[in-house]
């Protein structure tokens, strides 16, 4: 069976103003989560921890020691 890229998670590495491509892929998944992010409206994520958060209340707690 062949997979699309939009049923594949991408690999990214995450940069102060934006992240670079590193696999193709359609998506993210929000490293406390666990929910799908998708590329085009992913925008909250660690330079420092190399991982991405699906909204900014996510972001905050993980970045402040609570997830």
């Amino acid at each position: 069976m062949l997979m699309s890229a939009t049923d594949n998670s991408a690999v990214l590495r995450y940069e102060p103003n934006g992240f670079t491509v590193v696999r193709q892929g359609a998506f993210v998944l929000c490293a406390v989560s666990g929910e799908r992010v998708p590329l085009d409206v992913l925008r909250y994520w660690s330079v420092e921890l190399q991982e991405a958060y699906a909204s900014p209340a996510i972001a905050t707690r993980r970045l402040l020691g609570g997830a």
